[in-house]
């Protein structure tokens, strides 16, 4: 049965737990969250701020605020991140002197050497999802279309 052969799902149903793919997304979230976190802690680093190690290391020195726009984080959240990072010796922050109110964040030569370390990291993750690279790859994709329509919505 195609989806625009199937019966509707009658409104009783609609406010289900198990019919909301809201839900399962935040579930997905959460486990992904608790992964993570052991893996991780090896590297010293947070789930965010890996995500801001990985724009480092795939884009070199950035912007806070293209970081922000990247990682979808508000400047309230990203700071004090990037303050932590510094702390940790992985980045330095640099006022433009262009544009004072402009931050480059840049790596350290311990942030760029930590890239190593974190290389087994996406294997682990991807086993540890139990599903292949095809399956995790056509799920990233259906992922970008959905927050694709919803920002859009």
């Amino acid at each position: 049965m195609t989806p625009a052969t199937r019966p509707p799902v009658p409104d009783s149903e609609l406010l289900r737990l198990d019919h909301q793919v809201c839900f399962s997304l935040h579930a997905a979230s959460r486990a992904f969250g608790g992964v993570y976190r052991d893996t991780l802690k090896a590297l010293g680093l947070t789930y965010p701020q890996y995500l801001v190690m990985l724009v480092l290391w795939e884009h070199g020195s950035q912007p806070v605020k293209t970081i922000g726009e990247r990682l979808r984080l508000d400047s309230g959240t990203l700071s004090p991140l990037l303050k932590r990072l510094e702390s940790a010796g992985l980045v330095r922050r640099e006022r433009s002197t262009e544009d004072e109110r402009s931050v480059t964040i840049h790596l350290t030569p311990a942030g760029n050497e930590l890239r190593e370390q974190a290389l087994p990291v996406p294997r682990r993750m991807l086993a540890a999802t139990g599903l292949t690279i095809e399956e995790l790859r056509t799920l990233q994709s259906l992922l970008g279309r959905v927050t694709s329509a919803l920002d859009e919505a």
